[in-house]
């Protein structure tokens, strides 16, 4: 039996800077004058190669009429790929275009003459004689989306550009520029000023996802950080239509200091919806929604919310509630979305708190939307306590409506049973980092306990390291030498963006959960659970250090799938390195 053929590998995706380059182009056909229009596009200059006796496609003749498209007017000969190209390159053109396709015997000789001399060439219907592809694109100013599928899609990577294309909101290309422009006018800033850059390696390239430490906390000693971390977590967090949406106003609004400023907006805007800068005494009060949105899929709403979205005169956002739940939002119904990040979180509570208790004393009925139950880790009791002792005490003033906690119904989409017969008896749900960032106090090792840790993967090394090591107790006169540690082979899983359709489970133990995440990236938000449950329905292999599982298939299959990726092959990762479907030792 015949060993199965190996899998070409998929390209590198790459975008060029063909500023001013030199492109050959070969043929005349409507697909030379298509790769005519995709050069002079990206700012290079097209040069058609055909003999004087070809007959131009209509499109391509008037390219040449215009003057934007040289026609040396000859057959192709070797020389041209060293005499037509820029001075500063040594005549040597940029790239070369074959357009007359693979049976055509030029079309080799030209592919094998590039490769020899490391031009760049593509000919058409042949990635075999390809040293690069041109994507099926979609471009909306700054914004350019492009498929492949690697030779083999026979026109479905246009089918699949057109339907992401359709699912995008208008006007984003626009809002990329203004984020572009505001990244820009802090960079500016930072410089004369006379600090240091203020963006982190990679933070500008597009292919980096967030790091590991994307919610790491911002110091008072590093508050110049604060605006280019607001506008990252902008970008991560804001549904794609509410960026799509973001004016020049509002791009000034990010970048003003966080300071009284802020609360004055808040209240300006508030004051500025009603149409009347001074609520009347006689005015009757408004009241107050706490609700929470679930993990993330919009069909874990309660009703009770979901009634609360569609009646509510403002709606006040955490930024993690996801784009599916803000979605609901009737396009009539202001929304103010909390401006946190690390090291701003006190002061954007303040502002949300502030901008609902103007509203509600205006008459208002107030949603406070919250991610998962607004009373698990949640701030919901704060809150309460807050409008209660500004006059919202009275019965039906302030209700406070559940929510589906992550901590509980994450494992659940990612295979993990919280609870299990004699595996793990008991739940411990723990925030992975305190007030102010400070480390709280670990909890101890217990065999058959499964612990869910929310707020924890942005220090998850020092998370570890309390759980494993003996650490000094800040919150006690006795330290935690006696306490049980964790083994560091104890199976744990990371569970980013639960219910969402990029949902994403880590799989691993503790002696590899920290290289996993800082190697992975980070795809806020996520938790971690800790316990043997973690393995029950998902034994571990022997030689893996951790399993990346992609994508939320839904509740109607009752548990997350596998993903199958590089042509049918599940997707494992050991020590940083993809080992697919074999064993790594």
């Amino acid at each position: 039996m015949a060993a199965a053929a190996e899998a070409p590998s998929n390209y590198m995706l790459a975008g060029l800077n063909c500023a001013d380059n030199v492109h050959l182009i070969i043929g005349t056909n409507p697909l030379a004058a298509a790769r005519c229009s995709q050069s002079l596009g990206a700012g290079a200059h097209p040069v058609l190669i055909a003999p004087e006796t070809a007959e131009l496609h209509y499109s391509l003749q008037r390219r040449v009429d215009d003057g934007s498209v040289k026609w040396v007017r000859t057959a192709f000969r070797d020389e041209h790929l060293f005499e037509l190209g820029r001075d500063e390159v040594g005549r040597v053109v940029d790239a070369v275009f074959v357009t007359s396709g693979s049976r055509d015997e030029l079309g080799s000789h030209i592919a094998s003459l590039c490769k020899r001399n490391r031009i760049p060439v593509n000919v058409v219907d042949a990635p075999n004689l390809c040293t690069f592809s041109l994507l099926s694109t979609h471009s909306d100013g700054p914004l350019q989306i492009g498929v492949t599928t690697n030779g083999r899609g026979c026109k479905l990577a246009s089918r699949i550009r057109r339907e992401i294309a359709s699912s995008l909101p208008p006007n984003l290309g626009a809002a990329c520029g203004r984020f572009g422009e505001a990244r820009q006018r802090i960079q500016q800033y930072d410089r004369a000023n006379g600090l240091p850059s203020s963006a982190t390696l990679g933070e500008l390239d597009d292919s980096v996802d967030q790091s590991a430490l994307f919610n790491k906390l911002v110091t008072e000693e590093d508050a110049r950080n604060r605006r280019i971390r607001w506008l990252s977590q902008v970008c991560e967090y804001w549904p794609l239509k509410k960026l799509a949406s973001v004016s020049d106003e509002d791009v000034h609004r990010l970048l003003e200091a966080y300071a009284d400023t802020a609360r004055e907006d808040v209240a300006r805007r508030t004051r500025g919806s009603d149409g009347d800068g001074d609520a009347s005494s006689s005015r009757p009060l408004g009241r107050i929604i706490l609700a929470g949105s679930g993990p993330g899929h919009p069909d874990l709403l309660t009703r009770a919310t979901y009634n609360a979205i569609q009646s509510a005169d403002l709606i006040l956002a955490d930024k993690l509630v996801p784009s599916g739940v803000l979605d609901l939002i009737p396009r009539r119904t202001p929304v103010e979305i909390a401006r946190k990040f690390p090291g701003n979180a006190e002061q954007a509570q303040e502002e949300l708190l502030a901008a609902a208790l103007a509203a509600a004393k205006a008459g208002k009925t107030v949603l406070r939307l919250k991610q998962g139950d607004p009373f698990i880790y949640g701030r919901g009791g704060e809150e309460l306590a807050y409008f209660r002792q500004n006059g919202f005490s009275a019965d039906g003033a302030v209700t406070v409506l559940p929510g589906v906690t992550s901590a509980l119904s994450a494992p659940l989409f990612a295979a993990i049973p919280a609870t299990q017969r004699d595996v793990a008896d008991q739940v411990l749900v723990c925030t992975g980092t305190g007030k102010k960032g400070k480390a709280p106090e670990p909890p101890e090792y217990v065999p058959s306990r499964t612990v869910v840790f929310l707020m924890a993967l942005h220090r998850i090394v020092g998370l570890v390291a309390e759980l494993t090591t003996p650490v000094e107790n800040e919150h006690s006169e006795t330290t935690t030498s006696t306490r049980a540690l964790w083994p560091l082979s104890t199976p744990c899983a990371v569970i980013e963006r639960a219910s969402c359709p990029d949902q994403r489970v880590i799989r691993t133990t503790l002696a590899h959960v920290a290289e996993a995440i800082e190697t992975e990236g980070s795809r806020p938000p996520g938790l971690l659970v800790v316990g043997r449950s973690c393995e029950f329905l998902h034994p571990r292999e022997k030689g893996r250090a951790w399993t990346v599982e992609e994508g939320f298939r839904g509740r109607a299959q009752g548990v997350v799938a596998k993903i199958d990726l590089h042509d049918g092959v599940f997707v494992e990762f050991c020590g940083g390195k993809e080992t697919g479907n074999h064993t790594t030792n």
